[in-house]
């Protein structure tokens, strides 16, 4: 069964899309199949895959709202083993609805069953907002997964998450644990950097992710071509941090990757090792 991680940070601006984008890029490449959901209404995981706004499409809004199926809402991205549920503008008004209705908070973790049968990692993107939506991929996920800068205002923020964890723990979610922090934009040759590290590894010890993202020009280029970076540009800094991370993931979860040698060496441009 497979696992499903939210990744979360009601503060925005901290890499959390990109990490979205790039981790379920770089695990599907590994020839494991990955479902990465698009839980915020802005859609930009959904523009980092180069699908364009389409109100006619099935979305997010209709698996939460409608009860659609996933399978119905699946866009085909690039990446043969990894498959998105687009987001869209309708989301905004989706707290509304769901409010009316009953386990509204349920509804994602209803939806994921069967996907859970088909995908070793399902990633939920959420919204930078401790809303119904992040609640119901809070219900619906085993673990989270945080990306933070490594700047004291983070440091406050991530207290407030925890404090949420704690919440869904005693009433909606039993099971739901930190997967890992991930520091992003990180540039270790910072003071400021290196404190902060050392404060969260003190206070976090293993749950702070050893692999960090670095602060890089085609990361951010990626995305206004609609490619993860490890299409975009698979040699670049971003993309081996991407590399590291989605590797890190695996062995703490105990996931092996299913690529054959002979499928690395044909595929080299896109998973450069050497």
């Amino acid at each position: 069964m497979g696992r499903v991680f939210a990744i979360v940070n009601q503060k925005g601006g901290v890499g959390k899309t990109t990490t979205a984008i790039n981790l379920a890029a770089a695990l599907a490449l590994e020839e494991l199949p990955c479902l990465l959901v698009d839980i915020d209404p802005q859609a930009n995981t959904t523009g980092g895959f180069g699908f364009a706004r389409d109100p006619e499409r099935l979305s997010t809004y209709d698996v939460l709202v409608h009860g659609a199926r996933l399978a119905e809402a699946a866009l085909q991205t690039e990446i043969p083993a990894l498959k998105l549920i687009p987001s869209s503008k309708d989301l905004v008004g989706a707290t509304v609805e769901l409010m009316q209705q009953d386990g509204r908070a349920f509804k994602l973790r209803e939806a994921l069953a069967e996907a859970r049968q088909e995908h070793d990692f399902v990633l939920l993107d959420c919204p930078p907002a401790l809303d119904l939506l992040t609640l119901n991929a809070l219900v619906a996920a085993d673990a989270l997964l945080v990306p933070m800068q490594a700047e004291y205002f983070a440091l406050e923020g991530i207290s407030e998450l925890l404090h949420t964890l704690e919440r869904v723990q005693s009433t909606w979610n039993a099971k739901l644990e930190l997967e890992g922090v991930l520091l992003t934009m990180y540039d270790d040759r910072t003071n400021l950097a290196q404190q902060v590290t050392a404060n969260l590894r003190a206070h976090f010890g293993e749950k702070l992710l050893r692999t960090t993202i670095p602060r890089n020009i085609r990361l951010a280029e990626a995305p206004s071509f609609g490619q993860p970076v490890l299409l975009y540009d698979p040699r670049s800094r971003g993309a081996e941090a991407y590399r590291d991370l989605a590797r890190e993931v695996m062995v703490r979860n105990g996931v092996e990757s299913r690529r054959t040698a002979t499928e690395t060496a044909r595929e080299v441009r896109f998973w450069p090792y050497s």
